[in-house]
C-alpha cells in the first residue's frame, strides 16, 4: 500500500469536507443557471450599438446575426414574433441600435443578447442602406427607362394608392375635378409604419390583376401617392416588396411620394414620377378646356382643309373640262353613222324583201294542183301494187287455199320432217283453228327427244 502524505493546504486524491468550507462543490448546469440568473437580472434592458455581420433568416422565422464593432462582437437573436415588426431589411454592414436583454445559452457556455426591438443607428446608416438596395434593384434592370411605358392621354378610370383619409386623396379629386372628371377607384392603404410596405405592395399587384370587363373596372392608369414626411416616414415606399411591385405592375403608373426634393425607389421604378400628388393629378389628365378647345380647333382645321382639298378638286375639273371636246363634236359623227346606217337597212330590206318574194313565186310554182294530183296517182298506184303483194305473200291466205301451217307447241314454225320427229308434239294452224297432233314411228311409238330419253304422251 504506497504511503501518501499531504499537508494540511495541499492536494488530496479524494475530495473531503474539510471544517469551515462554505463552498459546496457546484454542478456545471447549477453554475450556469446561476450566471443566467445574475446576467438577466443585471443586464434586463440594454441598448447596444453594432453593426450587422452574419445576418441569417432560419426556417423557423428565428433571426441570428452578430453586432460588433471595431474590438468586440456579441451573438444575438431575435425570435419570429419580433423579428416580424423590424421596419427595415437587416443587411450585413447597417449599423443599427438593438434594444433588448442580455441572457446566457448553457448548452454552448455563451452570452447573448436577445432584441425586441432594431432600428437604424442615424440617417447615415438608413441612407446606407437605401443606396445598397438601390444598387441591387438597379443591377436587375429594375429602373431602366426601357422598362417604362407611357401614360394614357385621357384615362376613363384611375386607381389610386394611398391613405383614405389624408389630404391627399382629397387634393388628387379636386384637381382631377377642375381639370376633368374622371372615375377614381381608391385602394386604402397605411402610408407608413409597420406593415405599410405589403398593404402598398398588394395594392399595386391588386389593381394590376383586375380582369378587364369583370364587376370592378380595371384602370387605365395607377397612382401611388403619399404626402411629404422625413426619410424615415417615407422609408415604406422604399421597401424592396413595394419596389418591385411597382416596376412589375402591367398598368402605367405614377409614383407622386413626398415634396419636390423628396426621392424614392418607388420613383425610379414608376413610369413617371410627380413631384407631389397634386402635380400626379395633373400629369394623368388634360385640362377639359384646354381638351374642348382643342377639338374645336381641329374640327376647324379639318373642315378647312375638307374645303381646300374641295376646292382645288373643283379647279382641277374645270381645267380638265376645258381640255375635253364638246359634245357636239363628240356626237356628231355619232349622228352621221345612225343616218348611214339607216339608209343602208332601208336598202337592205327592200332587197331582202324581193329576193323573199322571187323565192315564194318559184316555191308557189311547183305547187300547182295538176302536178299535185298526177304524183297523188302515182304514189297511190304504187302503194296498191305494195299492198298487193304484202297480201299474197301473208301466209294466212295461203290458209284459205288448204294448206296448214305446222308449228311446235312453243309457237315456232316447223319446216322440215326432222324438226317436226324432233319437236314430237305440233301444233297445225288451219285458216278456221288449229289441231294439237303428235308425231309417232310406224308401229305407234312415240318418238323420243334426244335430250331426254323419255316418252312423250299427248
Amino acid at each position: 500500500m504506497n504511503d501518501f502524505s499531504f499537508t494540511d493546504d495541499g492536494a488530496r486524491l479524494l475530495a473531503e469536507e474539510r471544517a469551515g468550507d462554505n463552498a459546496p462543490a457546484l454542478s456545471v448546469t447549477e453554475l450556469s443557471g446561476a450566471l443566467k440568473r445574475m446576467v438577466e437580472e443585471s443586464f434586463s434592458h440594454v441598448r447596444l450599438r453594432g453593426e450587422i455581420s452574419g445576418y441569417k433568416r432560419a426556417a423557423s422565422g428565428h433571426v441570428y446575426l452578430t453586432l460588433k464593432d471595431e474590438r468586440s462582437a456579441i451573438d444575438a437573436i431575435i425570435w419570429k414574433g419580433q423579428a416580424a415588426q423590424i421596419p427595415f431589411r437587416p443587411e450585413d454592414g447597417i449599423e443599427v441600435i438593438a434594444t433588448g436583454r442580455l441572457t446566457t445559452y448553457p448548452g454552448r457556455s455563451k452570452y447573448q443578447i436577445v432584441i425586441d426591438r432594431l432600428e437604424l443607428a442615424g440617417e447615415g446608416a438608413l441612407m446606407l442602406l437605401l443606396e445598397k438596395l438601390k444598387a441591387k434593384l438597379g443591377a436587375e434592370g429594375l429602373f431602366d427607362q426601357g422598362r417604362k411605358v407611357r401614360l394614357p392621354y385621357l384615362p376613363q378610370v384611375i386607381g389610386v394608392v394611398t391613405s383614405p383619409t389624408g389630404a391627399v386623396i382629397r387634393d388628387i379629386l379636386h384637381r382631377l375635378e377642375d381639370r376633368c372628371p374622371t372615375r377614381v377607384i381608391v385602394w386604402p392603404v397605411l402610408v407608413q409604419g409597420q406593415g405599410a410596405a405589403d398593404q402598398i405592395a398588394a395594392a399595386v399587384r391588386g389593381f394590376s390583376g383586375i380582369t378587364p370587363g369583370g364587376p370592378v373596372p380595371r384602370p387605365d392608369l395607377v397612382i401611388v401617392a403619399r404626402g411629404g414626411g422625413s426619410i424615415e416616414d417615407l422609408w415604406s415606399f422604399n421597401e424592396e416588396v413595394v419596389v418591385r411591385a411597382v416596376a412589375e405592375c402591367t398598368i402605367p403608373i405614377i409614383s407622386a411620394v413626398g415634396h419636390e426634393t423628396d426621392t424614392t425607389l418607388c420613383d425610379y421604378a414608376a413610369d413617371i414620377r410627380a413631384p407631389t400628388p397634386t402635380a400626379a393629378a395633373e400629369i394623368a389628365v388634360p385640362v377639359r378646356a384646354d381638351l374642348l378647345g382643342h377639338l374645336r380647333e381641329q374640327g376647324l382645321r379639318m373642315q378647312r382643309c375638307a374645303n381646300r382639298y374641295r376646292e382645288r378638286a373643283g379647279e382641277r375639273l374645270q381645267a380638265l373640262t376645258r381640255l375635253l371636246p364638246k359634245p357636239a363634236q363628240l356626237l356628231d359623227p355619232q349622228r352621221q353613222r345612225v343616218d348611214d346606217n339607216a339608209e343602208r337597212l332601208r336598202r337592205g330590206l327592200g332587197r331582202r324583201l324581193s329576193d323573199a318574194r322571187g323565192e315564194l313565186a318559184r316555191a308557189g310554182g311547183a305547187l300547182r294542183p295538176a302536178v299535185l294530183t298526177q304524183r297523188l296517182a302515182r304514189d297511190r298506184d304504187r302503194l296498191e301494187r305494195t299492198w298487193r303483194l304484202a297480201t299474197s305473200l301473208n301466209p294466212t291466205n295461203l290458209l284459205q287455199r288448204g294448206y296448214a301451217m305446222v308449228e311446235q307447241r312453243g309457237g315456232e314454225v316447223v319446216t322440215s320432217a326432222a324438226g317436226a320427229r324432233a319437236a314430237g308434239a305440233l301444233t297445225l294452224r288451219f285458216a278456221d283453228g288449229a289441231v294439237d297432233a303428235r308425231v309417232e314411228r310406224p308401229g305407234g311409238k312415240p318418238y323420243v327427244k334426244p335430250e331426254t330419253q323419255q316418252p312423250e304422251l299427248f
